[in-house]
């Protein structure tokens, strides 16, 4: 199951393994430069696997010191050994011990895969193939072992000692200089669920009571002074067990639950059992560092970490092609929970914002994929929001497709039949599909084929048989690897809209449309086309249609203005009422754009702007509001252009709508901005954070229409506010204007904040998207500044990610110097870090779709990239794909 080579590693090529890992017990002495690691393996031949074969265990840059099989010591020099690879050609065909002696150098690690050091702190990050760079094993997901770990450190270096499990031992040696601590899991893992920590590190205690009447001891541990700012992870931590308890029965099962945040690292964070590992952006936050958005996202990764201990713990994947299976199901999971927190429509819109941001133009460039991929060359690149994201939604469709009902009843049967195993997509289809009893094959294509489908829907009122008719047809574009795409299942749920609101459904049974079900209003789209009547309908409706985004699909229904005027007037379904503003938005962007290219100048449309004054001032909800009057970004309208993508003209379009708003409304702007200013202490809230989203967006609009007097609202609000959400939404505004103003607030800012690194990352990232012609000499400069380190993964997505995926016009330069800037960066830190530089690779994902003079320049870029001698297997698999 290597990832390194040039052969791809394939779904049909799956085979069991012929050995198994019953147990491993490892010996871990900590020391910076030299770590020595025993481990002892417990392994015999699988049943189900081929009778005599060798016994292969995976490597990574290994320097092994010693072999021995059932204590009889190897002769290195005669055994098949290399740093990468461990093969006893003939192992025993019975239970035997394997045990080796490796050591690393955790300092040396720039991967940050494997053991390394992070500060003063010993981490580790083994998924997905990072337990081979610790020592020789068979480092593949359907090796389930129960781990016993011996931590030995000095006491002085190390006084904290974490590892997987339950703690069952620890005690002093030399006389208190050094010490150890022993932890067993109870529960098989693979091992890429493997963690350890040690280091000097303050902690965060408390407790939590399960419902059998359990007492789980809670721990969170970060740097020390930081242990105020890791009280809301703690109440996300508890929130996320109750929850996981009465919405899905799921009881955590060991004594110990731990956290460890540490500063540099790959990823959000990692749920190791019993032991979850964070970037510490992920867990560390007060009113003065983290922003409203900054809790949200604490409060989702730490559910979403916590909740795999069920749903990719105790049921993991068999492979890594199931990917999906652990990530897709948990981001549903860690979406429920927050909906359940906050405003489910808020989260809904902002859910499926971005999965458009990130997943539609996946879906739509060369690096498309299944959701569960069916051949790779480099696991560590199909951490992808297709199988994040896309996992979600292909989940929550399973959930309208079937009922809730039945949907609870196959994640029970799940659980109950799976747990203790490496499952497959179609072990857990199965489940529902005998929960629902019903076949699910032509359900699971939306695993097997790529790409996003676009459902095209037509309307038809008869005003003298008072019927109204729905057509629909779906469409699959060609993508990478597929050419031909079998029809989706598809579930619409519907409903027709009036001058009052929502009109009562009766369906006609022709054509096939006795398939909606009235109950739900759920119309299910499985043929290439399908018709469907509704009787008695005293007027022409307005289809409200993927009521809550029932599909992650493109929908194109020909509503026209006053349709959309009617929608975000009445319709029922807050996400729909939100649709209808953004497409409005849309299609006057689209038509400014083709205008501005054509050497004319941007459109308005008074009635849109007339219609978002009717909802900032019914701002009930002061958060769905914000959303309401939030236009589409210019990544949206990119992706809505489809091909010949001009940034420079979606950027003056949109610019030009934005000072068309802000100007209209001033006064309703100011209005809602003095409605919704401080009323108490901070709290992250939802209802709070709802009006601050609200007064900031308002801010943000009146900026754009009245730059002078915006501008002075904006330094008010910088010099006055004591949480970061308004400081940093009222720097935002000041930087999208030139001058002395927001130089000294950029300055100011530094100086307050100097001291907390993830702030600073905040301030990196502003000035990246600042859309002006000096931004990249501006991010250039900064790459030398003091606080910049391409070591640090945080510091290169705040800077260099922001510019490359945040700041269109600037990235996509016409004269090519955004795509050279980050070949460059992408290149230096292929030497230190593939899996970082991969990731900011992904940002040319849409580079087919420029208009015809950059995409030549983007391509040149990749072409460079391409063209390098050295690359890792991260960055080489991108590359290639992206020109495929």
């Amino acid at each position: 199951m290597r990832t390194d080579s040039a052969e791809p590693v394939r779904l049909k090529d799956y085979k069991a393994p012929d050995y198994l890992i019953d147990a491993v017990d490892l010996d871990v002495k900590l020391h910076a430069t030299a770590t020595r690691i025993v481990s002892r393996l417990s392994i015999r031949p699988n049943p189900h696997g081929r009778r005599d074969a060798a016994l292969v265990l995976d490597g990574d840059g290994l320097n092994a010191r010693r072999i021995t099989l059932d204590g009889e010591a190897i002769d290195l020099d005669k055994a098949l050994l290399s740093p990468d690879q461990l093969t006893l050609a003939a192992p025993p065909q019975r239970p035997f011990a394997l045990e080796i002696e490796t050591e690393i150098d955790p300092s040396a690690n720039t991967r940050l895969m494997g053991l390394y050091r992070s500060g003063s702190a010993y981490c580790t990050q083994c998924e997905p193939e990072g337990f081979r760079r610790i020592t020789y094993f068979l480092d593949r997901p359907d090796v389930l072992s129960v781990y016993t770990v011996r931590i030995e450190a000095d006491r002085s270096e190390a006084p904290l000692l974490l590892s997987n499990g339950n703690l069952i031992e620890a005690g002093d040696l030399e006389g208190g200089k050094r010490h150890y601590a022993v932890w067993r899991d109870p529960f098989p893992k693979p091992s890429y669920l493997f963690a350890l920590v040690g280091g000097d590190l303050g902690s965060v205690h408390d407790e939590f009571i399960t419902k059998s009447g359990r007492k789980v001891a809670l721990g969170i541990h970060v740097e020390h002074g930081k242990e105020p700012h890791a009280a809301y992870a703690m109440d996300a931590l508890k929130r996320s067990m109750a929850w996981d308890e009465t919405a899905f029965g799921r009881e955590y099962d060991l004594d110990v639950f731990n956290i460890v945040a540490v500063s540099d690292f790959n990823m959000g964070a990692m749920e190791n059992k019993g032991l979850n590992i964070f970037n510490d952006k992920y867990v560390l936050a007060s009113p003065a560092t983290a922003t409203d958005a900054d809790y949200a996202h604490i409060e989702a990764v730490i559910a979403h970490e916590y909740f795999h201990n069920w749903t990719g713990n105790r049921i993991t994947c068999r492979d890594w092609f199931q990917l999906c299976l652990k990530e897709g199901l948990t981001v549903f999971r860690d979406h429920e929970f927050s909906s359940d927190m906050r405003s489910r429509a808020v989260h809904r819109i902002a859910d499926v914002r971005a999965l458009r941001a990130a997943q539609f133009p996946e879906d739509a460039g060369p690096l498309a994929h299944n959701v569960r991929p069916e051949t790779y060359h480099e696991i560590n690149n199909f951490y992808t929001a297709t199988i994040y994201e896309k996992g979600a939604e292909v989940i929550r469709m399973l959930k309208v497709l079937i009922g809730e009902a039945a949907f609870a009843r196959g994640m029970n049967l799940y659980f109950d039949r799976y747990d203790g195993t490496a499952a497959t997509i179609e072990d857990f289809i199965s489940c529902f599909a005998e929960a629902a009893n019903r076949d699910l094959t032509a359900f699971s294509r939306w695993y097997h084929q790529s790409g996003t489908p676009l459902v095209e829907a037509n309307g038809a009122y008869d005003a003298a048989a008072r019927t109204f008719t729905l057509e629909f047809r779906q469409f699959s574009k060609p993508t990478p690897g597929q050419d031909h795409k079998e029809p989706f299942v598809i579930p619409i749920a519907l409903g027709l809209v009036g001058r009052d609101g929502d009109l009562p459904l009766k369906v006609g049974a022709q054509n096939g449309a006795s398939a909606l079900e009235i109950s739900r209003a759920v119309f299910e789209l499985s043929a290439p086309s399908r018709k469907i009547t509704f009787l008695d309908v005293p007027s022409r409706p307005v289809p409200s249609l993927l009521r809550g985004f029932s599909a992650p699909v493109r929908l194109d229904y020909p509503a026209s203005e006053a349709d959309l005027i009617t929608l975000i007037a009445h319709d029922s379904d807050s996400f729909n009422r939100w649709q209808a503003a953004q497409t409005y938005a849309s299609r006057l962007l689209l038509r400014s754009v083709a205008n501005i290219r054509a050497g004319g100048e941007a459109r308005h449309d008074q009635g849109f702007i007339d219609a978002l004054g009717v909802v900032l001032n019914k701002s009930s909800d002061p958060a769905y509001t914000a959303q309401m009057i939030t236009l589409p970004s210019e990544a949206d309208i990119a992706r809505d252009m489809g091909e010949d993508v001009d940034p420079d003209a979606i950027h003056a379009a949109r610019d030009a709508l934005r000072q068309a708003i802000g100007k209209s409304l001033a006064a309703g702007l100011l209005s809602a901005y003095a409605r919704h200013a401080e009323n108490g202490p901070y709290s992250p809230d939802a209802e709070a954070a709802g009006r601050r989203a609200l007064r900031n967006a308002a801010l943000d609009l009146y900026c754009a229409g009245e730059p002078v007097e915006g501008a002075r609202l904006a330094a008010r609000q910088f010099e006055a506010a004591d949480t970061m959400t308004n400081e940093i939404a009222a720097l935002g505004a000041l930087a999208q204007r030139a001058g002395s103003l927001r130089e000294g607030a950029l300055d100011t800012f530094y100086r307050r904040h100097a001291a907390e690194a993830l702030v600073i990352d905040k301030w990196f990232a502003l000035q990246a998207m600042i859309p002006e012609t000096d931004t990249l000499e501006r991010i250039q400069k900064l790459m030398r500044h003091a606080a910049f380190s391409l070591q640090n993964p945080n510091r290169v997505r705040s800077l260099i990610g922001a510019f490359a995926t945040g700041n269109q016009t600037r990235f996509n330069a016409p004269d090519g110097s955004g795509y050279d800037f980050v070949a460059g960066v992408v290149l230096d830190l292929d030497q230190k870090n593939p899996q970082v530089a991969a990731r900011l690779l992904a940002a040319f994902k849409s580079w087919r779709s420029l208009e015809a003079k950059r995409r030549g320049l983007a391509e040149a870029a990749l072409r460079r990239i391409a063209a390098e001698g050295a690359l890792s297997a991260d960055v080489k698999d991108i590359v290639e794909r992206s020109l495929g």
